[in-house]
């Protein structure tokens, strides 16, 4: 499930300018505003973009769910930039789960979580 090359440097390029507004002009910057509102601020909007792609795929309407789900990437990509992480860092993980199923992966998870537990 290797993105394409464009997709990559998309993501890098959108990752890119995330970055450099994010010490921008509150009052010039959307994303500069965002991340000086902070953290709670920038979940908020994710939580608003996910329920509106919820919405939108309820409805059926395929052109809203592809304006949704390009919002919500976007926002989840300035939540990464919050805590230091990159499109890249998730799309490792991606390539990670590939060829696995999903069922075996949440059972490595849960006994995953079992050992952490049992070891604190």
């Amino acid at each position: 499930m290797s993105a394409s090359p464009s997709s990559n440097d998309t993501l890098r390029r959108l990752a890119e300018v995330i970055d450099n507004r994010r010490q921008g002009d509150p009052d010039k910057s959307y994303v500069a505003r965002l991340f000086h509102k902070g953290t709670d601020a920038i979940l908020k909007k994710i939580g608003e973009e996910a329920t509106e792609t919820v919405m939108a795929a309820k409805d059926g309407d395929r052109q809203k769910i592809v304006y949704e789900v390009a919002d919500l990437w976007f926002h989840s990509m300035i939540a990464l930039a919050q805590f230091g992480l990159t499109p890249a860092d998730v799309l490792a993980e991606l390539e990670r789960r590939e060829g696995l199923s999903g069922l075996e992966e949440f059972a490595a998870r849960k006994a995953q979580q079992r050992e952490q537990g049992e070891a604190q």
